[in-house]
This record gives C-alpha cells, sequence and structure tokens, in this order.
C-alpha cells in the first residue's frame, strides 16, 4: 500500500497511467511512445524531402499500429477487421482537403487553410455519407 502511495505522489497529474493496482500501465506509455514516434518521424522526413515525407505520411502507418494494438490485446478478428473497414470509408472524405490546402494556403494563410481543411472535410464526409448510405454503408 505503502508503494502505491509512493507512486502517485511521484506521479501526480499523470496518475491516470496507473493502473487498477496502482502500478504504471507500461503498455499505455509504450503505445504512446511509438505512436508519437511516427509522428514526429514523418515531420521529420518532410524536413527534408517533400516527397518522401508525403510517401511517408501516406502510408498507413497509424493505422497498422493500432490494428497490431489492438490484436496485441487479444481484441476479436471481427472488431480488428471493422476498424480497417471503417478507416477505409473515413479516409475518402479527407482525400480534397489534400488538394484544397496547397491552393488555400498562398492565400490565405496556415491557420485559416487549417480551419478551412476541417469545415472541408467535415462538409465532403457528410455528402459522402449520403452518397454511399443506398448502398448500405453507414457511416
Amino acid at each position: 500500500m505503502a508503494f502505491k502511495r509512493v507512486i502517485i505522489r511521484r506521479v501526480g497529474p499523470l496518475s491516470w497511467l496507473l493502473g487498477p493496482k496502482g502500478k504504471i500501465m507500461y503498455w499505455l506509455i509504450t503505445k504512446y511512445l511509438l505512436t508519437a514516434a511516427v509522428v514526429v518521424l514523418v515531420s521529420e522526413l518532410a524536413k527534408r524531402s517533400d516527397k518522401l515525407g508525403g510517401f511517408v505520411a501516406a502510408l498507413p502507418l497509424i493505422t497498422f499500429l493500432a490494428l497490431i494494438w489492438l490484436y496485441v490485446e487479444k481484441q476479436p478478428e471481427a472488431k480488428i477487421a471493422n476498424h480497417a473497414w471503417y478507416t477505409f470509408w473515413y479516409v475518402v472524405p479527407t482525400l480534397p482537403m489534400f488538394l484544397a490546402f496547397p491552393f488555400l494556403l498562398s492565400r490565405i494563410g496556415f491557420w485559416p487553410t487549417m480551419l478551412s481543411s476541417v469545415v472541408i472535410t467535415i462538409v465532403c464526409f457528410q455528402l459522402f455519407r449520403m452518397v454511399i448510405k443506398p448502398f448500405g454503408v453507414e457511416l
């Protein structure tokens, strides 16, 4: 019991990282670090090469990691398959944003372009949802 109190005092605001028995959830921390490493890798590659950075960013690395995490955590195959299925359908309406972003960036600046990209994605998602609903795909 004293060990648990020491960990909570040392962790403080990060006490949510403690599992039910007061032990730090190393698996969760590992998942965060590996996933963050992918994002850092992409941004560092993009600094050196636009094409390479774009190529690596386009790879479904985060999705692969999510699928691996689900598998390692012994989630049912149906859940893992559903994750891949829905990821496909959620990626499609984001694609127009990647075309609009370079066009808008030089005209309205970075932050307005980011906000416009979010709006474009939401609008495209809603339109896409209406288009695919008759085909039996519910998002």
